[in-house]
This record gives C-alpha cells, structure tokens and sequence, in this order.
C-alpha cells in the first residue's frame, strides 16, 4: 500500500469529521439565531416598558452575526469546501458596528472602530477586485 494513499484516506477522515462538525456548528447557529428573533420580537411587543433602541439595535446587529456564520457555512459546503475571505470580512465589519453601538463612549476608541472598518472596506475592495481580475 502506497504512503500517498494512506495520507490520502486521513484527509478524506478529516474532511469529514470537519462537515460533520460544520453542520453541527450550522445547527447550534440556527438556534442561536432563532433565540435572538424571539428576544428582539419580544422587545418591540411583549414588554411593556419602552424599548431601549441601543438594546434594539444590539440584537439586530447580533442576529446578523448569526446570519452571516450561517451563510459562511452555507457557502462552505456550496462551494467545494472553501470559505471565501469576503464572507470573513463581512462578519469582522458587523462585530466592530456592534462594539461600536455598544461602547461609544471615548471619542479616541470610536475614531480607531471607525478606521477598523475603514481598513475592512479596503481589503473587501482589494479582494473583491483580485477576484474579478482572475475570473
């Protein structure tokens, strides 16, 4: 027996573990994702006290969090096991919109955030372009 082959059949193991463990992590985020609708409908009608729009806008910031892990492992599989850097720097440019609805306090920090997805934009330009450029 070939060493290639047996290299071979360790790859295909570890392929598969891997989606095993993909469609589990896929599983968990539905239901995370779930939770986060019924928090954010229960906050605009169940309670009765007035709704804080930073708190509002928390939870709609976290769903989509949730939506875009959903979608990259969604693309993962659709695309023979490949997870595309755009979808990477979808989900960092939600997480720094969400730390900076939440901890806007000092001008400084919120400035750095700011050009954080700046920086993000940038490189989702550059990626998106070298991609057009090699189809």
């Amino acid at each position: 027996m070939n060493s290639n082959d047996n290299g071979s059949k360790w790859a295909d193991v570890l392929q598969f573990l891997l989606n095993i463990m993909l469609l589990a992590l896929g599983a968990i985020l539905v239901l995370f994702l779930v939770r986060e609708i019924v928090v954010i409908f229960d906050s605009l009608l169940i309670d009765n006290e007035t709704v804080s729009y930073m708190y509002l806008a928390e939870g709609i910031l976290v769903f989509f969090l949730y939506f875009e892990f959903i979608s990259l492992v969604v693309k993962y599989f659709s695309s023979n096991f490949h997870f595309p850097l755009r979808f990477f720097i979808y989900i960092g440019i939600t997480a720094i919109l969400r730390l900076i609805i939440i901890n806007h306090e000092e001008a400084w920090t919120t400035l750095a955030y700011s050009l954080s997805i700046l920086v993000l934009v940038i490189a989702l330009y550059i990626a998106q372009k070298k991609s057009m450029r090699d189809t």
